[in-house]
């Protein structure tokens, strides 16, 4: 059971950061040292040291009273979680992979099924201690002189620092979490119940806590309804073993988890992902074991595939056309949800994919946030779909993935850039706010110590 590391160890953990930063060579790329990504996007290679981040990985304190706990930038909300859930609480989002860290989702875009009632992560962050681009941590809040830094921070991924502590906010929740999994035919009504749910928070008069969907094929939508429990019914499922929990949004109208299995039901399965590698085969997901089933051991055979391009060459040997790697995650406001998901399956063909229902709260002042200005207290679904799609040698030029960032900002959305990007700099600024992101960044890294957000972003530097 992880345990909380307390305030000493953390000072120290910092010190040995902020040292490491100054051994760096000036003109070289200012990066984490950290064996993990949950990132879809490929680096430029670097013999520069990185920002040693060694003990920068635990909660640091769990109030109870005030249900709030002080967090470590690089704690995973695997770790997170076993310690707040000792106390019957949770952070107000935790996204679905468990080696997702809090700086990760805080300074990228996280969600999760709680985010059409509590927004995403960095929504209920109250301060951050930020590692900047002098090599110097300040304290960022809503309430400071660094105000303009805490919030342009979401959605930066490094380009204006790195979060060393985030004090957030918890919920307290049951053990259990009873579902429910409503079928859609028609995407006109999905999207009408979506908006419904995410303003009542109620459906057939019985409260939602958590709410999300799978769209298979068209035609054949589902919405699964999450309501904590303190008065279990039956035996929890378990689908950390031989069963697979996306099958079973199919197969049973309701179902029961403990609040822990609920929390990682995606991971075991990289969502349906594990099935490229066999794991969802009866027989090889007898020998795979348990603990090696979750979605860090597939993101490193993802790794070894782009290393020596397995993929590809089996499709070549098999006269297959190239692949193009469509492995995105956007957003579009929930009325243009049947739109989107229309042009989608005729342009892409891409099944199944995941629906997440999202209600930004916005800033302190009721804003966007500037650099991911989703309207505040708009409802969007976001729309995650990870795969490959053949498309022969026009595979080079990402034609999937240009038609989708056009399509998702003709109906409103903007898209997370955990993935792929290809927007020319000025779209790109135009939608992630250039003009703010460079005034911020001059402010914090007047030396351009940091890589900037397009160069990571869509330069992939």
């Amino acid at each position: 059971m992880t345990s909380e590391t307390g305030w000493e160890v953390h000072d120290e953990a910092v010190k040995r950061l902020t040292a490491s930063y100054a051994e760096i060579p000036d003109g070289a790329p200012v990066r984490l040292a950290k064996r993990t990504t949950n990132l879809f996007r490929a680096r430029a290679e670097t013999s520069a040291p990185g920002l040693d981040v060694s003990g920068l990985g635990g909660v640091i304190e769990v109030d109870p009273q005030a249900g709030t706990a002080d967090v470590q930038g690089m704690c995973t909300y695997e770790d997170l979680v076993d310690v707040t859930l000792a106390y019957g609480m949770i952070p107000y989002v935790v996204p679905q992979l468990r080696t997702i860290t809090l700086g990760g989702a805080v300074t990228g875009m996280g969600i999760e099924a709680t985010s059409f009632r509590n927004g995403m992560p960095h929504e209920s962050v109250l301060e951050m201690d930020i590692l900047t681009g002098t090599g110097q941590v300040v304290t960022a809040s809503p309430d400071n002189e660094h105000r303009e830094l805490f919030e342009t921070f979401p959605n930066s991924y490094g380009s204006l620092g790195y979060a060393t502590r985030l004090k957030i906010k918890l919920e307290k929740v049951p053990g259990h979490v009873a579902l429910r999994h409503i079928r859609f035919d028609d995407p006109d009504l999905l999207a009408k119940t979506i908006a419904q749910i995410t303003e009542s928070g109620t459906y057939d008069e019985v409260a939602v806590d958590a709410l999300d969907g799978v769209a298979f094929e068209p035609g054949e939508y589902y919405l699964t309804l999450a309501t904590w429990t303190e008065r279990p019914y039956g035996n929890p499922s378990d689908y950390g073993g031989q069963q697979i929990y996306y099958r079973s949004i199919q197969e049973r109208e309701t179902d029961l988890l403990t609040t822990y299995d609920y929390l990682w039901r995606w991971d075991t399965d990289w969502f349906w992902c594990s099935g490229a590698f066999g794991a969802q085969n009866k027989y090889v997901r007898r020998l795979w074991p348990r603990r090696l089933r979750r979605s860090d051991v597939y993101m490193k055979l993802i790794g070894l595939d782009r290393r020596f391009s397995i993929a590809d060459r089996l499709d070549a040997r098999a006269g297959r056309p190239l692949r193009e790697r469509v492995i995105q995650d956007i957003e579009v406001p929930v009325e243009n949800l049947p739109a989107f998901l229309e042009w989608f399956d005729a342009e892409i063909g891409m099944r199944p994919v995941w629906l997440c229902p999202l209600v930004s709260r916005g800033t302190k002042a009721g804003e966007k946030w500037p650099t991911y200005p989703l309207e505040a207290h708009r409802p969007y679904v976001n729309v995650g779909f990870w795969g490959t799609v053949h498309v022969g040698p026009d595979a080079v030029d990402a034609p999937k993935n240009r038609a989708i960032e056009a399509r998702v900002h003709e109906l409103g959305g903007h898209k997370s850039l955990y993935s792929e990007a290809f927007y020319d700099k000025d779209v790109f600024n135009a939608l992630y706010d250039g003009d703010n992101l460079a005034a911020v960044k001059a402010r914090y890294d007047p030396g351009d110590r940091l890589t900037d957000l397009y160069s990571k972003a869509v330069k992939r530097l």
